[in-house]
């Protein structure tokens, strides 16, 4: 397997803390699917995660581009789960699913981190 395609991002968690603050949890269904809003409401610091989340997606966005398909990919058609073990995994559906497809996916690796101020995400295509 080789590597096809990364992408990388960072999120200001003030940021995603203005918009909840404004928007409250609504904003949350235009950026994340249920089990994601779940997981991030579930969490004591829901910004931060939530932010980890938009990163991924920006990530997966960047990452896929080299497919020359990103455009037009909405929020929800990529999606971040946790594996048994806590790992964060990446699930595409919709567009993202047939960008992967045309890119010759058969792997995609993420990593998400925290800090104060801000969420980093990587992501890693391999085919």
């Amino acid at each position: 397997m080789r590597t096809l395609s990364i992408g990388v991002d960072l999120v200001e968690i003030r940021r995603i803390e203005r918009i909840l603050e404004r928007f409250g949890n609504r904003s949350l269904r235009h950026l994340l699917t249920d089990r994601e809003q779940e997981y991030c409401l579930a969490r004591p610091k829901t910004a931060q995660h939530v932010a980890g989340r938009v990163a991924a997606k920006e990530a997966s966005y960047k990452a896929l581009q080299a497919a020359n398909a990103a455009a037009g990919i909405h929020w929800l058609e990529v999606e971040v789960v946790s594996a048994a073990s806590g790992r964060p995994e990446l699930v595409f559906h919709g567009r993202a699913q047939e960008a992967a497809e045309r890119l010759g996916v058969q792997e995609s690796l993420i990593s998400i981190s925290h800090s104060i101020d801000t969420a980093i995400a990587m992501v890693v295509l391999n085919g």
